[in-house]
This record gives structure tokens, sequence and C-alpha cells, in this order.
């Protein structure tokens, strides 16, 4: 590999772990960048999680140093999210995902119409509709599978949970994402490395990239707040969207 096509995986990674940090979809730019580079889409997937990982790690810390993550409140909803996700790679490794990537693009689209016309959504705390114990056994379970089994759109879908099932106003919503898909992508970057689906060469040069851009989301979203975080989440899924719908019609 060109020391050119590791610069422009840098940056990659960089941008990816940016957007990461404030809305999700730092995927959007990661795996095509992997797929342009020449990868496999297995091993671009499993090189993706390798990086990605730690650019979430770097956003974690970010928003648990700026006190908006309450460990005591993630704990189960953390190891929930753990199991499922293994199981949820490990099940994509054995059955077809093409039913979740026609239905997946609309439901996202209903969640950014719905966010985009509730401007109210997120800014302030509200009374939790479900106890830590429910939503972590059952929003756990479901998207820590999902992320594991697809992916796209899980940021997005544990963003709106938070919101609507806790209670939580959308910068801590965000806080608590960033915790439960680091998590998803550690048990799915398990499977793959135990599958030996990594490229390490790349996904250091990448990491790099996403240790800078992690941390400087994160700031953009602490220092600005809801406001910032909702105009970067909305344009986040719209094109998340786009990709997807592109990928399904132009493949049919």
């Amino acid at each position: 590999m060109s020391w050119e096509i590791m610069v422009l995986l840098f940056f990659a990674g960089l941008s990816a772990g940016f957007i990461d940090a404030i809305a999700g979809g730092g995927g959007l730019i990661s795996v095509p960048a992997l797929l342009w580079a020449g990868l496999t889409p297995q091993m671009a997937l499993g090189t993706n999680k390798m990086q990605s990982t730690w650019g979430t790690l770097m956003a974690v810390r970010r928003y648990a140093k700026a006190g908006l993550v309450s460990w005591p409140q993630v704990r189960l909803t953390v190891l929930v999210t753990f199991v499922f996700a293994c199981l949820g790679t490990w099940t994509v490794t054995q059955v077809s995902n093409e039913v979740l990537k026609k239905i997946v693009p609309w439901m996202l689209l209903g969640i950014a119409v719905y966010v985009l016309l509730s401007p109210g959504l997120g800014k302030t705390a509200a009374k939790g509709r479900w106890s830590l114990v429910a939503f972590a056994c059952l929003v756990g379970g479901v998207l820590g599978f999902y992320d594991g089994f697809f992916g796209p759109g899980a940021g997005t879908f544990w963003t709106m949970a938070c919101i609507s099932l806790l209670g939580l106003e959308l910068t801590r919503a965000t806080a608590l994402t960033k915790v439960v898909n680091l998590t998803s992508n550690m048990a799915s970057l398990l499977v793959f490395v135990i599958s030996d689906r990594v490229h390490y060469p790349i996904a250091f040069a990448m990491i790099a990239g996403q240790l800078i851009g992690g941390r400087m989301g994160a700031s953009m979203a602490i220092r600005h707040g809801a406001p910032f975080i909702r105009v970067i989440f909305i344009t986040v899924v719209f094109a998340l969207v786009m990709k997807l719908l592109w990928d399904q019609f132009s493949a049919g």
C-alpha cells in the first residue's frame, strides 16, 4: 500500500471520527474509503470496526470527562449490548441480511423527518417512560444484535431510544449512544479478529486519524450542545438514507 493511499485513509479516519463522535454515521466515509483502497467487503468491514472502535473510545472518554456519562445507568445496557452484538455479528456470517437492507432506509427516513418536525426534541430532559432494566434488556438486546448483524443507523436508533424512552436530553443521549456504540464495536471486532478479517496496517493509519477526529467531534458537541448536534444528526441521517437507497436501487 503506497504512502499516498495511507495518508488519504488517515484523513478518512479523521473525518469519520469527527462525524461519528457527534451523530454517528462515520461509516459513510470510512467503509467506501476502505473499499476504494482495494480491500474485500469482508476485510473492509472488519478493518472499519477496528479503526472506528478507537475513535469511539476517544469520544466516550471526552463525554465521560465532561460528566455526561452515568456509569451506573449504562452498566447493564453495556453488558446486554455486548452479548447480542456478538450474536449479531456471528449470525451475519451465517445468513443473508438482504431484508434489512430494504427496510432500514425507510425507518431512518421516518426518524429524520420526525426529528426535523420536532424542534424541541431532546432540548431538555424529560421523564423516562421505561426503567433502566427494561431499557437495557429490550433496547440493548435488539439494537446490540442489529448493530452486530447489519449496523447502518444504529447510532440514530440508540439516540432516539435514549430520548424517547429514558427521557434524556440530546447531549446526554449522544453520550450514552457513544458508550453502547463502543460496546457493539468491540463485540463485532472480537468476532472479526477471530475470523482474521482485519487489515492491521491500514487500521493503524486510520486509528491515528480517528483519535484526533473523535476528540474534536466530541469537544464540538459538548461545547455547542443540542442545537449543533441536531443539525449534524439530521444531515448525517439523510446522507445515510440516500446512500442506502442508492445502493439498493443501483443493485436492483
